[in-house]
């Protein structure tokens, strides 16, 4: 699969922490047009709040291994005790339109997607500092003390892999990383 297209379009990853801002970085770049999110698929319970199919495909352990053993999945991995992945035919088809499909996907994803050579461009958002990160995700309020330091313990390992991304940001102020981010992109003149 070839991730860049010649009328404009293209594959572009984006990944870092959890708290790292990535998901809001995300919402901002498809509200410029011709920019779109790739749904992944999960085992994770359902969220309040949450839709199936607009903000994850929900999936039960045994038909997310199915998908894989069918080779479905463009990338998966496990995170924090769930599976996440990349339904393939999604991506392909939003890329045949000639759009710019953004995939949030883990570090061990972004190693998939490169050991398989499939051309994009590759972000990494990094937050300010450890402590900085660690804040973020006490304000959230969505997660117990146990998980807020398993992700961090995640978090320290997936920054020593920034380096296999074309681009570090670091997101001390979201409005300048997306900024950042829609330059680098060449996107900085499309939309909003």
């Amino acid at each position: 699969m070839n991730g860049n297209s010649a009328d404009g379009g293209g594959l572009v990853v984006v990944s870092g922490p959890s708290g790292s801002g990535k998901t809001t970085i995300c919402k901002a770049l498809i509200e410029i047009p011709g920019v779109v999110l790739s749904v992944s698929a999960t085992t994770r319970p359902r969220r309040q709040g949450e839709v199936d199919g607009r903000d994850y495909h929900f999936l039960s352990p045994g038909d997310f291994e199915k998908k894989v053993e069918n080779g479905e999945f463009l990338e998966h991995a496990e995170y924090n005790g769930n599976r996440y992945g990349t339904l393939k035919a999604d991506v392909e088809r939003k890329l045949a339109k000639g759009l710019t499909v953004i995939l949030e996907i883990e570090v061990q994803g972004t190693r998939q997607l490169r050991d398989s050579g499939i051309q994009g461009r590759y972000v990494f958002v990094m937050p300010p500092s450890l402590e900085e990160l660690e804040k973020r995700l006490w304000a959230r309020g969505t997660d117990s003390e146990e998980a807020i330091l398993k992700r961090l313990s995640i978090a320290r390992s997936e920054m020593d892999m920034a380096h296999l991304y074309d681009h570090v940001v670091v997101n001390r102020d979201l409005g300048e990383a997306v900024t950042e981010i829609r330059r680098w992109l060449g996107l900085e003149g499309r939309g909003r």
